[in-house]
């Protein structure tokens, strides 16, 4: 179906992942389609209770933010074209998959040269470092987070067993300067969004105390 040429652009949401040093772009993840439905939660970090009455409106620090969605892929329009999605036809959806899953795996050369370590006697190895994961939703929401749960539902398979269609589920954890620190791509990025926050904050009307039923704070 041709599209009207002033129709606008339908940007999609995603992953990229980053060096944690150097900021280098290392993997794109485009979701196939947009979820439908995308759900936050924000935990406030407080002073914790201690019987100071000075302490009780005092923040430590940004709230806990958790961000869920489910995301679906499917393999149909691929397929409709087999002579252009070669990868599709042979491993269904399981590339799209792995690109996902990924992410929570420690690349397989590093746990090898750590096992060869452990093996040569070293006493001490430090974890793998992952790479940075941002989520983009949008140019005024690139938040750097880390994967806190995932899920798959494969809902159909061609003759090989390979998947088609797939139900993705996806629960991050907003990283914020009270993980990351000021001084790297993953704190200013969230610095960005925190600050932008604040700017459309700034941009909601203004109330008044007599749309609340109130003439002053008594």
């Amino acid at each position: 179906m041709a599209s009207f040429a002033n129709s606008p652009r339908l940007l999609k949401g995603g992953l990229v992942l980053i060096d944690a040093d150097t900021s280098a772009v290392q993997r794109i993840i485009v979701l196939q389609y947009n979820p439908d439905t995308l759900s936050r939660t924000l935990q406030p970090q407080a002073v914790k209770e201690s019987g100071d009455r000075a302490e009780a409106m005092r923040l430590t620090g940004p709230p806990v933010e958790t961000i869920k969605l489910d995301a679906e892929i499917d393999a149909t329009d691929q397929l409709e074209f087999p002579d252009q999605h070669a990868n599709t036809v042979q491993f269904g959806i399981q590339p799209q998959l792995a690109a996902l899953e990924t992410i929570l795996y420690p690349a397989s050369g590093q746990l090898l040269a750590n096992n060869a370590l452990a093996s040569a006697g070293m006493l001490e190895i430090l974890p793998t470092l992952s790479a940075l994961t941002l989520f983009v939703w949008s140019k005024s929401r690139i938040v750097p987070v880390r994967i806190s749960d995932f899920s798959v539902t494969e809902e159909a398979f061609d003759t090989a067993l390979n998947p088609l269609r797939a139900k993705v589920s996806l629960g991050m954890r907003v990283l914020s300067v009270t993980d990351l620190g000021y001084d790297n791509k993953g704190g200013s990025l969230f610095m960005a969004y925190q600050q932008l926050k604040e700017q459309l904050a700034a941009k909601n009307g203004a109330g008044a105390l007599g749309m609340l039923g109130l003439g002053g704070i008594p």
